[in-house]
């Protein structure tokens, strides 16, 4: 399939035309710092929540699906969910700039939006502090805003180190299955590298799916093998299908210590997955639903 081809299916061949002719030329690549930030459009909640968190929604013309914090952020247009974009719709809003997590797709609409002559900026993501960090400083730099976002960065960094502390005194951690899904019966669990594996060290547990990277369907056997203590699942609201699922109706689940102790603990995905200003208070929150009083709060 060609490059053309791929692009005429992602906007339509009329749609396309007009983008690109539209575009007096191609954004320079490798920008960190929008020349004009008046028009932001933000891609990633947690990008969203660092401008609002630095003072900057003013900037903010559209965010993500994802953006949905603060409840302000909901007051903006949407241009669809982050991993299925139209680059048509990101256009259509007219901005000086986008600001994009990475991962951010599908690759094919991030193509296109990166030839078009808006400003492209992508934020890359790791599930550590220093990841965290960077993304405030990323932000920062993009909008002009370096002083208030090494302020924020330091005040987030202090946060973090205490939060770290909360569970030092504790030699049994808990063994902890986070669970994506379970549609059909199938249990899509987090590895490593994974924003559930983050926040699960964070809060002084222990992934119990260990050996691959991403996400991953679970046999019976392997959710045997991995013996939770804790199934962790994310809040989706009462409006998604999931939402309502039963992991201890599962068979190989209700056979795990877990399962025996029907220990779940749901929480907010975007709070507890962002990895954005308020991972600080996620953290609190996971570490005081895994070990209770045991931590110095």
């Amino acid at each position: 399939m060609t490059s053309l081809t791929l692009l005429m299916r992602c906007l339509g061949a009329v749609a396309l035309v007009a983008v690109l002719a539209a575009a007096p030329a191609k954004a320079e690549e490798g920008q960190t710092v929008f020349a004009d930030k008046s028009r932001i459009v933000s891609i990633g909640g947690s990008i969203t929540e660092i401008i609002f968190a630095l003072g900057e929604e003013g900037r903010l013309i559209a965010r993500d699906s994802t953006s949905i914090y603060p409840e302000a952020a909901l007051k903006l247009p949407d241009v669809g969910y982050m991993r299925a974009l139209s680059p048509e719709g990101v256009l259509s809003v007219n901005p000086s700039g986008i600001l994009a997590l990475a991962g951010s797709g599908p690759k094919e609409a991030v193509d296109v939006l990166k030839k078009a002559s808006v400003p492209f900026i992508e934020v890359p993501e790791t599930f550590d502090s220093e990841g965290i960090l960077e993304k405030i400083r990323i932000v920062g730099k993009a909008l002009g805003t370096d002083a208030k976002a090494e302020a924020l960065a330091d005040s987030v960094a202090a946060k973090l180190e205490a939060a770290e502390k909360l569970t030092d005194g504790i030699t049994e951690r808990k063994r902890v299955l986070f669970i994506l899904s379970m549609q059909g019966g199938k249990i899509l669990a987090s590895g490593s590298d994974t924003a559930a594996n983050g926040i699960i060290s964070f809060a002084g547990g222990v992934n119990a799916t260990e050996g691959f990277s991403g996400y991953k369907q679970l046999s019976d056997e392997a959710a045997l093998t991995a013996r939770p203590d804790v199934i962790l699942m994310m809040d989706r609201g009462g409006g998604d299908p999931s939402a309502n699922v039963d992991p201890f109706a599962h068979p190989a689940i209700a056979s795990t210590p877990a399962g025996q102790a029907k220990a779940l603990i749901r929480m907010d995905g975007q709070y507890l997955l962002g990895f954005g200003p308020r991972t600080t208070n996620a953290i609190h929150d996971l570490a005081v639903a895994l070990y209770g009083d045991r931590i110095k709060d």
